[in-house]
This record gives structure tokens, C-alpha cells and sequence, in this order.
């Protein structure tokens, strides 16, 4: 069973992954804080790049509130028919869209409280939007993430929710805004699920994960 990785350890990690990549992007394409939130919303159980291709030419029509109320849900479902659970997803938006006018002046609000109270926009969604946008050093735990921290012991829990408490309990605090980003990276072409490529990883030798390949 893995077991938490000691500070020094883990500080050694993410002063690697620092050095190979200063700074790290999120892979959704936006224009504004609120497209940003419209493509992490459609993100969930999608790839960024299936999101991107759909999303290119809806942000051109459709980069605020207002814009994406007139285009209406059916006029939306044609832009992202492509993604997974678009039917759902374009409710949602469209939802969310009206809640930002009603009630928050078309601005995208920067708590996670009145994030989550957006349709459609879990504690995920509002953690990477607070990150990318408002440069707040919140933990998006994702699939990636959730594997990378349990597998390698940088940050032990059972739901995505303790592994967010682990991430901010674990890390250094110098590395607390970029984490996130580093580790989904790390567990999207390097962690994977069915077999690392532990040949290429720059922390092989910190990690004593059953499933290392070398």
C-alpha cells in the first residue's frame, strides 16, 4: 500500500516539475473568464481537445452571457454536439448564462461559494477557474490527479475531495498555484492509467509506485 511521501521528497518533485516546465496552462481554449468557465462545465467526461474543436467557433459567436442567451440552446447544441452529453451540458450553460445576469451583473464572481451556485459548476469546475483566472492556489482535482497523488504518494485519499486536502496539507506552499497543473500534465502523458511511461518521467527515482514500468 503507498504511504504518504515525506516533505523533503516531495518538495523535490515539484522543484523538478517547476524546472522543466516554469509555467504550466491549462490545455481549454477561452477568451475571457467566462469562457473559461462555459469549457470547463463542458469538459467533464470530454477531452480538452474534443472541447477545443467545438468550442473555436462557438467563442467567436458566443464570449459572454448575453451573446450565448441570444444564440439559445438549440443554437448552442449545434456548436457542441460533438461532446459527450451535450443535451445536459447545453441546459446548463444556458442556465448559468441567465444566473450571471441576474444575479452577478454578467461578471464571472470570484468565490467558489457563488461559482458553485452557477449551473452545471461542481467544486472541480470553480477550483480551476479560481486558479486559471483569478490566480488562486486551488487544487482541480481531476482523474489525473486523483491517480497521480495515490499512486505516487504526493497526496493519499479516497475521493477527489481528501486529495484536494492532501495536495494543500503536502505540497509546499511556493508550489500551491501551479500544482494542479503540473500533476494533471504529469498524469495525462506521463502517469497514465494502464502504463506509465516511467522511461521518460523525471521523477522515476522518488517513485515507488507498484505499477512503475522500469
Amino acid at each position: 500500500m503507498t504511504t504518504h511521501l515525506d516533505y523533503k521528497t516531495i518538495s523535490e518533485i515539484f522543484r523538478r516539475f517547476q524546472a522543466s516546465e516554469p509555467e504550466p496552462k491549462g490545455e481549454l481554449d477561452h477568451v475571457n473568464a467566462y469562457t473559461l468557465v462555459v469549457a470547463v462545465a463542458l469538459s467533464a467526461q470530454a477531452t480538452d481537445i474534443g472541447v477545443n474543436r467545438a468550442t473555436a467557433e462557438l467563442f467567436m459567436v458566443a464570449d459572454t452571457p448575453e451573446k450565448m442567451l441570444a444564440l439559445g440552446e438549440e443554437g448552442l447544441i449545434e456548436h457542441i454536439k460533438t461532446i459527450g452529453l451535450f443535451r445536459n451540458k447545453a441546459k446548463n450553460v444556458i442556465k448559468l448564462s441567465q444566473r450571471l445576469v441576474d444575479v452577478y451583473d454578467s461578471t464571472v464572481p470570484s468565490s467558489r461559494a457563488a461559482l458553485e451556485s452557477l449551473p452545471g459548476v461542481g467544486r472541480k469546475t470553480a477550483n480551476v477557474v479560481l486558479n486559471m483566472w483569478f490566480h488562486q492556489p486551488t487544487q482541480a482535482v481531476d482523474t489525473h490527479i486523483f491517480r497521480f497523488g495515490n499512486r505516487t504518494g504526493v497526496a493519499i485519499g479516497k475521493d477527489v475531495v481528501a486529495v484536494e486536502r492532501a495536495i494543500e496539507d503536502h505540497i509546499p506552499a511556493e508550489y500551491q498555484h501551479h500544482a494542479h497543473h503540473w500533476m494533471i500534465l504529469h498524469g495525462r502523458y506521463i502517469c497514465k492509467a494502464r502504463k506509465p511511461v516511467c522511461a521518460n518521467c523525471i521523477i522515476a527515482d522518488l517513485c515507488d509506485s507498484e505499477d512503475k514500468t522500469i
